[in-house]
């Protein structure tokens, strides 16, 4: 079995909206710096997107990639690789726990990739672990900026996704 990378964060607000901004995928573009354009392809009964298209391009690594969601609870969502062109595999899981009555939230990202050429294990490691980093500054910055407005200007999302690129 793959070794995976994770990492945690404590985000202040109640899970349910970290959850709700982690769910939204058509604004990945707006607060991840890798993911350029995102594609809700299939939903659950729930209407909770079940196969996503994501456009990456995280410098070395450049993808178009189908993901499938597998939502557990209110709480937890895992995720596994359905296509890709550099990939073999990306499995990972967003897990959420509530801290301090539940106005806060602790984050915990897991990620295990395989990309379809060699890399040592380290390097692949410290890939994912950049990956997980800057996710996680990205969701923090996002879901406590407060809830997105479509009326703000291109600035705000753009900076957005310019800031977890510099972490």
């Amino acid at each position: 079995m793959a070794e995976h990378t994770s990492s945690s964060i404590t985000i202040e607000a109640a899970p349910a909206e970290v959850m709700g901004v982690i769910a939204d995928f058509d604004r990945y573009p707006e607060w991840t710096g890798e993911v350029k354009e995102a594609e809700v392809l299939d939903k659950d009964d729930r209407g909770r997107a079940a196969q996503v298209r994501l456009l990456l391009d995280a410098g070395a690594i450049k993808d178009d990639h189908t993901l499938a969601y597998t939502w557990t609870g209110e709480n937890e969502v895992s995720w596994s690789l359905v296509r890709s062109q550099m990939l073999r595999a990306l499995d990972g899981s967003y897990r959420l726990s509530a801290l301090g009555g539940g106005a806060r939230t602790e984050v915990t990202y897991q990620l295990t990739v395989d990309v379809k050429i060699p890399m040592l294990g380290m390097i692949k490691r410290k890939a994912e672990k950049v990956i997980i980093d800057r996710a996680l500054a990205g969701l923090k910055k996002r879901v406590e900026s407060g809830p997105a407005d479509d009326t703000a200007g291109p600035a705000d999302g753009a900076g957005t996704a310019d800031e977890a690129k510099k972490l």
